[in-house]
């Protein structure tokens, strides 16, 4: 987006096309470039426009607050489907609680982006396609095939928002970190929306606990549950229409906890090996070992797209360079432990799925961890790790296509 502001300067049209598309992206790009273009009257009328510190909050257009509304309402009905009609809550939710949120999401982005009818389309039969294939699957509680894609299922929808989320523009790097970073703000948006209605859920029902009315049961049956089904939704679009709202929080996050994270994760190694934990023999503690994986993968990309954006600090890129190599020791423990098991005991789903995850995760650290070190000789670098984070988004989502809809038919749905 970076060229394009500045091939449009002379092209008002344009520019608020490129606006009104991607208003936070827009505006991160715009105010790179501007110490570049600070001369020029255009530049200086989208500073002053894109600056303006709002002290209000914007609610956004009528029909972006219409298709909230609505969305929410129908994200609270798809919530309380075992109990309108009947079904079975685990089968309904082991299964379909991806469904409860994520198209109304992708319908939103592809309302919001303007996305071509023909990948409107695909995404939605995307959608319908994996509906009907997860509650086709063979009801079986000790399947692993079914356990398995049942955990993947969100994550190929979460690929499937991003897809709408940067408008089908598979070649864009940068549209894709604008797609990390909404998710990084929606996470504090929705934390804090759950935070205040949990607060004000426990002030409600203490209210009429005091003059005789036991509302719990009806409180958390039809407000809880519409409340939580709605929060991703109305945390988007808060996000959406007022990045300011998080624009300052974010960055806060990824300072604070980047230090703690490594001390954490240096002590917790230490304390692995003092306390002689063998992840080659204990099932249990080899899955806490990749769920801690994961975990920490997630708080890297986060903190990397926010050191990208707003520091110049050689400390944090030296940080974020410790924490992705004692993860790449992690990964390499767990990874070592998989393939031990599978060579003792043979392969299974669960471990195939581990295996894979694992080397991707290992390759995608490897690609990021160099591009670290060469950040901390040359800050321009950081930009190669950016790339290098989201070109494995597509591999990521390629995998978890596999292990739903080939791991059950590979493995004879067992």
């Amino acid at each position: 987006m970076k060229g394009e502001v500045l091939n449009n300067l002379d092209n008002p049209r344009q520019l608020e096309k490129l606006y009104r598309e991607n208003k936070v992206g827009f505006k991160r790009e715009f105010n790179l470039v501007y110490p570049e273009i600070k001369e020029n009257t255009v530049a200086q009328f989208w500073n002053e426009r894109l600056n303006f510190e709002n002290e209000g909050i914007s609610w956004g257009s009528k029909d972006e607050l219409l298709f909230v509304v609505i969305a929410s309402c129908i994200a609270g009905f798809v919530a309380k489907f075992p109990k309108f009609f009947d079904i079975n809550p685990e089968y309904f939710y082991l299964r379909n609680i991806a469904f409860i949120f994520f198209p109304l999401l992708i319908a939103y982005f592809n309302w919001k982006r303007k996305v071509q009818t023909n990948k409107v389309v695909l995404t939605s039969l995307a959608i319908l396609a994996s509906i009907i294939y997860i509650n086709l699957l063979p009801k079986n509680d000790k399947s692993d095939t079914l356990i398995l894609a049942c955990i993947h299922l969100p994550l190929l929808l979460w690929a499937i928002l991003g897809f709408s989320y940067i408008g089908g523009n598979l070649a864009s790097p940068q549209r894709r970190l604008d797609f990390l970073r909404y998710n990084g703000d929606l996470v504090v948006m929705t934390t804090i929306i759950l935070i205040a209605g949990g607060l004000m859920s426990a002030i409600t029902m203490g209210l009429f606990q005091l003059i005789g009315l036991r509302i719990e049961e009806f409180y958390i049956e039809y407000i809880v549950v519409w409340g939580l089904a709605a929060a991703p939704i109305v945390g988007t679009y808060l996000v959406q229409t007022n990045p300011q709202l998080v624009s300052k929080v974010s960055p806060v996050i990824a300072k604070v906890f980047t230090p703690l994270v490594l001390t954490m994760l240096v002590i917790y190694l230490a304390a692995v090996v003092y306390t002689g934990k063998d992840p080659y023999n204990d099932r249990d503690f080899l899955l806490i070992f990749n769920a801690l994986l994961i975990g920490v993968m997630a708080i890297i990309l986060f903190s990397i797209v926010e050191t990208s954006k707003n520091s110049n600090n050689k400390i944090e890129i030296l940080m974020l360079l410790g924490i992705s190599i004692v993860t790449i020791v992690i990964n390499s423990i767990a990874l070592s432990a998989i393939l031990f098991r599978i060579s003792e005991w043979g392969i299974t789903p669960n471990r195939l799925a581990v295996l894979g995850g694992n080397i991707l995760i290992l390759m995608n650290l490897l690609l990021v961890t160099y591009r670290l070190f060469k950040t901390v000789k040359n800050r321009k670098e950081i930009d190669n790790v950016e790339i290098s984070i989201v070109s494995f988004l597509p591999i990521y989502a390629l995998w978890t296509t596999l292990v739903i809809f080939v791991f059950p038919l590979l493995f004879n749905f067992k």
